[in-house]
C-alpha cells in the first residue's frame, strides 16, 4: 500500500457497531476479493472488498474476518486469517502480513493463517444459531464473474445446510452510509490530492494539448501523493465530448474555443473523491459558455442546500429537477410548451440534465446505501448537476463532495477553484 497507516481505532469502532446489529449467537463472515485475471499469467491490480476493509483495514487477498459476539471462548469473538507467506512468496511478491501486523493493523487480538479458517469455522459454529454472509447488493451491481463471496455462500450453505442465513449487505450498508470522523478526514485527503492534480492542469491545458496528457498530468501528481491513482476511470472530455456521459477514451486534441471537461478523483486508503470541474482550453469563457457556466453553478449551490438530514434522494432529485427546469427556461433551452407537453416520467429538463445530482460516496465511488435512506448528519455525497448541449458542443458538470452536518454542510472540495473568474485569474497568472 502507498497510503499511511490508518490505526486500529477505526476499524475496531466498526466491528463493535456492527456487533450490535446481529442477531444472538450469530456469525458474520467476510472475505477478501479475488486478484482477478487479465490474459496469459497477467492479473489486474488487487483491490481489497470493501465490507472486509471496512471491518479490519486488512488489505491483502487471501483474507477472511469471523465475528461471533456471542461465543463463548472471548478469543474467537473476532478471528481474522491472513495468507501465511514462505520464502518463495516472499522473492516473487515481496512482504505479506505476520499475525502480529495483522493485530496492529485491524485491533483483531486473534489472528491466523487462512489454511485454518475450515476447523476454525466449525470449532465456532458448534455454538451458534445463525449465519451472516456477506454479498454485493448494489442496485447497480452487475457482474458476470462469480466472486469469492459467492463461492463461499454455496460452499457454507453445502457444508451447514441446518442452520438459519441471514444477510449482512443490508446492516453494513446502513452503518457504512454515516462516516466516522477518521474517514471523513481520508476522504478529505483524497480531495486534497485531488485539488494538487487540478491545480496543476490550469497550469499546462491550452489549445494543442491531447486528453490524455491532462490525464497524465493528473497521474503523476496522485501517485506523488500516496494516491494509488484515480478512484474511478477518468474522464477528460475536451468539446463535444463531454455531452457523453461516460466518456473515458481521452485521445483527442484540445481546440481553442472549446471546454474542457474533466470528471476525476484520487483514491487515497481505499476512499476516493469525485470531482468534475470545467475550464475554457484557451482561458477565456465566451459569453454563451459563462451564461451555461453560471447556470450549473447555481444549481449546484442550491442543491447542496437541500442536503439536509431528513431528505431523501427521491424527493431531493424532484426539488433539484425543477431548480434545473428554471435555469434552462433562462437559457432558452426549453420553454414553457415544453414543461406542458413534457412526459411526467421524462420531464423536459431531462432533454439536457439526465443524469441525478447526488450519490453516497465512500469505500466506493457510488457508496452503497438504498436510495430511500433519510438524510443524517455524517452521510457524504456529491453534488453534480449539469447541461448539456450536443447541438452547441457544450458539456458542462460541475461537483463537490459535501458532508451534511447538523444545520449546515463541510464541502471537502471548498478549497478546489470552481468560480469562473478564478479560473480564468488561474490559467492566465
Amino acid at each position: 500500500m502507498k497510503y499511511l497507516p490508518i490505526g486500529k481505532d477505526l476499524f475496531t469502532t466498526n466491528r463493535d457497531k456492527l456487533k450490535g446489529k446481529l442477531k444472538p449467537n450469530s456469525v458474520a463472515i467476510f472475505n477478501s476479493n479475488d486478484i482477478m485475471p487479465t490474459n496469459a499469467d497477467g492479473t489486474m491490480p488487487f483491490r481489497q472488498n470493501n465490507n472486509l476493509l471496512y471491518l479490519s483495514g486488512i488489505d491483502q487477498e487471501e483474507s477472511i474476518l469471523i465475528i461471533a459476539p456471542d461465543f463463548p471462548d472471548p478469543k474467537l469473538r473476532e478471528v481474522l486469517f491472513v495468507k501465511e507467506t514462505s520464502e518463495l512468496i516472499a522473492i516473487w511478491e515481496g512482504h505479506k502480513y505476520t499475525k502480529d501486523e495483522a493485530t496492529e493493523t485491524s485491533g483483531v487480538a486473534t489472528v491466523m493463517w487462512t489454511s485454518d479458517f475450515e476447523k476454525t469455522l466449525l470449532t465456532i459454529l458448534a455454538e451458534s444459531e445463525n449465519i451472516y454472509l456477506d454479498s454485493n447488493e448494489h442496485i447497480r451491481s452487475g457482474s458476470d464473474v462469480e466472486t469469492r463471496n459467492q463461492r463461499f455462500s454455496k460452499w457454507c450453505r453445502e457444508q451447514y445446510p441446518n442452520y438459519e442465513y441471514e444477510r449482512i449487505a443490508p446492516i453494513i450498508y446502513d452503518l457504512r452510509t454515516v462516516k466516522e470522523l477518521k474517514e471523513i478526514e481520508l476522504l478529505r485527503h483524497a480531495c486534497a490530492i485531488t485539488e494538487k492534480g487540478f491545480r496543476k492542469v490550469l497550469e499546462m491545458v491550452k489549445p494543442g494539448v491531447w486528453e490524455y496528457e491532462v490525464e497524465a498530468e493528473y497521474t503523476y501528481e496522485f501517485l506523488k501523493n500516496r494516491s494509488r491513482g484515480f478512484g474511478y476511470e477518468p474522464i477528460v472530455a475536451g468539446g463535444a465530448n463531454a455531452c457523453v456521459l461516460h466518456y473515458v477514451e481521452n485521445n483527442q486534441q484540445l481546440k481553442d474555443g472549446d471546454l474542457l471537461l474533466m470528471d476525476v478523483g484520487a483514491e487515497y486508503a481505499n476512499y476516493n473523491a469525485d470531482m468534475t470541474r470545467v475550464i475554457p482550453i484557451n482561458g477565456r469563457f465566451n459569453e454563451r459558455q459563462r451564461a451555461v457556466y453560471d447556470a450549473v453553478l447555481r444549481v449546484k449551490n442550491e442543491a447542496t442546500a437541500l442536503l439536509t438530514p431528513g431528505n431523501s434522494i427521491p424527493e431531493y432529485h424532484k426539488e433539484v429537477g425543477l431548480i434545473m427546469q428554471n435555469e434552462l427556461l433562462g437559457l432558452g433551452l426549453i420553454d414553457q410548451t415544453d414543461i406542458k407537453n413534457e412526459n411526467p416520467d421524462w420531464p423536459a429538463f431531462k432533454k439536457y440534465f439526465m443524469h441525478g445530482t447526488s450519490h453516497h460516496l465512500g469505500l466506493d465511488v457510488h457508496d452503497v446505501a438504498s436510495i430511500y435512506t433519510k438524510f443524517k448528519p455524517g452521510m457524504v455525497f456529491t453534488v453534480e448537476p449539469g447541461i448539456y448541449i450536443p447541438d452547441e458542443g457544450i458539456g458542462i458538470r460541475l461537483e463537490d463532495d459535501v458532508v451534511i452536518q447538523e444545520g449546515g454542510h463541510d464541502n471537502l472540495m471548498g478549497n478546489i477553484p470552481i468560480l469562473a473568474e478564478e479560473i480564468e485569474d488561474l490559467m492566465n497568472s
